[in-house]
C-alpha cells in the first residue's frame, strides 16, 4: 500500500545506485539514526529520485545525504518482515556530506572509484594514521602532509587520495548552490573558474552565473526569491550587462560570430521587458569582456569568436603567401603520377592538381560530379611521391570511411587526429587534408590549425554552396569569399553514360531552377500530400531496406517516419531492456534497428550523427547491449551512451552532412530551415538514387526562394583579407 505522507527529513547513507542517467538518477540508503522514524518491523530505507542537475554532487556509495521533502511511503515484503521504503521525488532540499569518522569514513574511501588504487587495508591504516586529523590534513595538498601519508600510501595512492578529496573538498559550496537551484553543472564550471571564491563571487553579482550557462531568467528569479539580494535594482550595470552578454550568445547559436546593434535590440527586449532597460543596457555592457565593440561599424564581437577568427586567420594567411612551390622536384612528382593515370585529366583538374603541388594551402571546391575527388586523388599521390605525409580528415565516421576508398590513403575524423599527438614538424613534411570542409564550424578549424605545427600544409575541399555548419563560422566559404586562397573551381559536371543523373539535377537545383523533368535518371519524384509524406518516406524505404536512408527537416517529423520505418522493417525484434530501480524496464529500440547518436563521446569512438546497428541486447553488469558502427568499430552501451542513442532509419540533414548513402529518400515540406541549399545539399548525399517526397508546389517555391545558407555574419573573411581587425578593440 502507497501513501503521501507530509514534508519530512531523512539523513541517510547511499547503499545502492540501481540506475543513473543523464535525466534521472536513483540512490538508496539507510538511515543514519535508525530511531528517527519507526516501522512495525522497525526498519525501512530511503530512495531518492532527483535530475543530477540539481543534486550538488553525483552520488556515491558511502556518502551521508539529508533530504527534505514530500515523501511517498510504501510496505516492501522482505523475507519474513515489513521492510518500508521512502521515495522523496524531486525533494524540496537534499545535500552530500562525507563521513567525518570512523568505520564509515573508511568503507566510503574503500568503495568510492575516485579514490582509485585505495582499498579497505590502506584506508583503515589512513585513519589509524590520522584519526580527527583526517579532513584537516587531505583538504590541503601541502608536501608537510604528502610526507605524513608517505608512512601508509604510495606516491600514487597519495595522488589518488588528494585528486579523490578534491571533489569533496567543494561540498560545503554545492550543497550552498544547490539550495538556491542552481544546476549542477553550473555548479562545477563555476567551482572550476572560481574555487573557494565561487560564493563570494555569485554574492557579489548574482549574473555571474549568465556566463557559466545558467539562463537569465533563472538567475532573475534566485535574485527576487533569495534574502541575499533584498536591494538589487533592476538596472544594475551586472544585470544589464548579463542580458546583453546572453542577447549575443543567443546570435553564436544562431552561427554568427558578430551581432549588431539591430539584431541585438529584439534580444534585449525579450530579457527585459523595458526599451529604456535596453538603451541603458547597451551602454552598461561596454567594454566587458565577454566581447569587443567595433565603434565603427557598430557590431559586436564575442571575445571566445574573435580570438578564433584572428587565430585561423593568421595561420592561414601565414600559410597563403608560401606559393610559387611548384618547382622541378614538384613537376618530376605531377609527371609521375600523370603517366600512372588509367585516365586523362581535363585541362581544368589539371590546373587544381598544380595549384595543390604550388601552394602552402588551397581549395578544391564544386558541386557533386565534378571531379573533385579525381583531383584531390591525383594530388596526393603527387604528394606522396614528394616524400609528405599526409593527414587526410573529414567529420564524420561514415565520411572518413568513404574518403579512405576514394583516395587510397590512410584517413580518420577529425575528432580522432584531434585526441593524437600534434600533427607535424619540422624536420618533417606533412600535408592535411579536410574534405567536406563546408561541414567544419569555426571552433573545429581553430582546434585543427592550434593542432598542426605552423609548416603544414593544407588542402580544403568541399562545396561552399551547401548547407553551413551546425557551430558558427562558415569557415569554408569565407576561404573563397576572400580570395587570399588559391581556389580552383570545378563547376562542369560531364554526363557519362549510365550516370544517376544526380550532379545535373542537384546542379540546376543550386542555381535556382526547377528541373523541366521532375523525375529523371536516378531522381524520382513522389507527388504526396502533406498528411502522407510519413507514409510514403516508409513504403519507399521498405522497397530497398539495406542502402536506404530517409532526410527530413524536423526532428517531429523524423520521428513519426522512424516509428513507422521499425513497425515495418523490425517490428518483432528484441528489445533494449535496462534495470531501473529493480525494475525491467525497456526502451523502443531493438535487435537490429538502425541506431542514431546524437552526443559526442570521442572516448567511446563515437559522435553526434554517428550510426551503426543494433546488433546485441544481452545485459551484462557492464553494459546493456552492443552497437556495430558503420565503421565496424563496436560501442558497448553503457547508461551514458543508452541516453543519446536513437532510432536512425530516418535523421535530419544536418545529422546526415559528411556523409553519402547508395539511396536517399527526402521527405520535403516547406518550412522555416528548408530552402533550396537544404534541398541541394540533401540530393548531394546520395551516391546512386534520390526520391523526393513532397508536393511540386512546395518544390518551386523552395528551389526559386534565394538560400538564406550563407546569411551569417563571420568577420573570418576580413581578416583573411588583412583589412583592419581587432585594434578596435584596444
Amino acid at each position: 500500500m502507497k501513501t503521501i505522507r507530509d514534508i519530512y527529513e531523512d539523513q541517510f547513507r547511499v547503499t545502492s545506485i540501481p540506475f543513473a542517467s543523464s535525466n534521472v538518477v536513483i540512490f538508496t540508503g539507510i538511515p543514519l539514526q535508525q530511531n528517527s522514524y519507526k516501522t512495525n518491523s522497525g526498519k525501512y530505507y530511503v530512495t531518492i529520485k532527483a535530475n543530477p542537475e540539481n543534486i550538488p554532487v553525483l552520488p556515491a556509495i558511502g556518502q551521508h545525504w539529508s533530504v527534505k521533502g514530500t515523501r511517498q511511503v510504501e510496505d516492501k515484503n522482505i523475507g519474513d518482515y515489513v521492510m518500508q521504503q521512502h521515495t522523496y521525488e524531486s525533494p524540496s532540499h537534499i545535500e552530500c556530506s562525507l563521513p567525518e569518522t570512523g568505520e564509515q569514513l573508511i568503507q566510503f574511501i574503500a568503495n568510492e572509484k575516485d579514490f582509485r588504487g585505495i582499498g579497505e587495508s590502506k584506508a583503515r591504516a589512513l585513519w589509524e594514521l590520522l584519526g580527527k586529523e583526517f579532513h584537516a590534513t587531505i583538504s590541503h595538498d601541502t608536501s608537510a602532509s604528502r610526507e605524513r601519508l608517505r608512512g601508509v600510501l604510495s606516491e600514487n595512492s597519495i595522488n589518488a587520495l588528494f585528486e579523490g578529496y578534491s571533489k569533496y573538498k567543494n561540498l560545503a559550496y554545492c550543497n550552498w548552490m544547490s539550495e538556491l537551484k542552481i544546476p549542477a553543472s553550473v555548479q562545477q564550471r563555476l567551482l572550476k573558474h572560481h574555487s573557494e571564491q565561487s560564493i563570494n563571487a555569485i554574492k557579489q553579482n548574482p549574473y555571474v552565473l549568465v556566463g557559466f550557462d545558467m539562463s537569465f531568467q533563472d538567475v532573475d528569479n534566485i535574485v527576487k526569491e533569495s534574502l541575499i539580494w533584498n536591494n538589487f535594482a533592476l538596472n544594475d550595470d551586472s544585470r544589464l550587462s548579463a542580458a546583453l552578454e546572453i542577447s549575443i550568445r543567443k546570435e553564436v547559436d544562431k552561427g554568427h560570430t558578430y551581432s549588431t546593434r539591430a539584431t541585438l535590440q529584439p534580444h534585449l527586449t525579450n530579457l527585459l521587458k523595458d526599451k529604456e532597460l535596453v538603451a541603458q543596457a547597451f551602454k552598461a555592457g561596454f567594454n566587458k569582456a565577454q566581447y569587443i565593440l567595433n565603434p565603427e561599424a557598430g557590431t559586436y564581437h564575442p571575445t571566445a569568436q574573435l580570438l578564433m577568427e584572428s587565430v585561423v586567420a593568421k595561420r592561414l594567411n601565414a600559410l597563403a603567401i608560401q606559393n610559387n612551390l611548384y618547382n622541378e622536384h614538384a613537376n618530376s612528382a605531377y609527371c609521375a603520377t600523370i603517366s600512372e593515370l588509367p585516365y586523362e585529366l581535363t585541362q581544368k583538374q589539371a590546373e587544381a592538381v598544380t595549384t595543390c603541388l604550388d601552394n602552402a594551402v588551397s581549395c578544391i571546391t564544386g558541386g557533386a560530379g565534378t571531379g573533385k575527388t579525381t583531383v584531390l586523388r591525383t594530388a596526393l599521390r603527387a604528394y606522396a611521391k614528394l616524400g609528405f605525409e599526409i593527414h587526410a580528415v573529414a567529420l564524420s565516421g561514415r565520411a572518413a570511411m568513404r574518403l579512405h576508398e576514394s583516395i587510397g590513403f590512410t584517413t580518420s575524423t577529425i575528432a580522432k587526429l584531434l585526441r593524437d599527438e600534434l600533427v607535424g614538424s619540422s624536420e618533417r613534411k606533412h600535408l592535411l587534408v579536410i574534405d567536406e570542409a563546408s561541414m567544419v564550424d569555426l571552433p573545429t578549424m581553430y582546434r585543427l590549425v592550434t593542432h598542426i605545427h605552423p609548416t603544414v600544409r593544407i588542402i580544403f575541399t568541399g562545396d561552399p554552396d551547401q548547407l553551413p555548419p551546425i557551430g558558427c563560422g562558415k569557415v569554408l566559404a569565407d576561404i573563397v569569399l576572400s580570395k587570399v586562397i588559391a581556389n580552383t573551381k570545378l563547376d562542369i559536371v560531364k554526363r557519362q553514360e549510365g550516370s544517376t543523373g544526380i550532379p545535373e539535377y542537384s546542379k540546376l537545383i543550386n542555381q535556382g531552377v526547377v528541373p523541366e523533368q521532375m523525375t529523371t535518371g536516378a531522381v524520382y519524384f513522389h507527388e504526396t500530400a502533406k498528411k502522407d509524406i510519413a507514409q510514403v518516406c516508409c513504403s519507399l524505404y521498405e522497397q530497398s531496406s539495406e542502402n536506404s536512408r530517409v532526410m527530413a527537416p524536423t526532428k517531429a517529423l523524423v520521428t513519426e517516419i522512424n516509428k513507422l520505418i521499425q513497425t515495418i522493417v523490425n517490428p518483432n525484434g528484441a528489445m533494449l531492456q535496462f534495470k531501473m530501480n529493480e525494475e525491467q524496464l525497456f526502451m523502443n529500440l531493438r535487435l537490429n534497428d538502425t541506431i542514431l547518436f546524437t552526443q559526442n563521446h570521442y572516448d567511446k569512438g563515437i559522435q553526434n550523427g554517428s550510426l551503426g546497428t543494433l546488433t546485441s541486447v544481452e545485459s551484462s553488469d557492464e553494459s546493456y547491449g552492443e552497437v556495430t558502427l558503420d565503421t565496424g568499430d563496436k560501442v558497448e552501451i553503457t547508461q551514458t551512451i543508452l541516453d543519446c542513442m536513437w532510432l536512425g532509419y530516418a535523421i535530419t540533414l544536418h545529422k546526415a552532412q559528411g556523409s553519402q548513402f547508395p539511396r536517399v529518400i527526402i521527405a520535403l515540406q516547406k518550412g522555416k530551415i528548408v530552402d533550396r541549399a537544404w534541398l541541394y545539399t540533401a540530393i548531394t548525399r546520395a551516391e546512386s538514387e534520390v526520391h523526393i517526397v513532397g508536393s511540386t508546389a512546395d518544390f518551386k517555391v523552395i528551389t526559386e526562394r534565394a538560400s538564406n545558407a550563407h546569411h551569417r555574419n563571420s568577420f573570418l573573411v576580413n581578416l583573411l583579407k588583412r583589412e583592419r581587425t581587432c585594434d578596435f578593440g584596444e
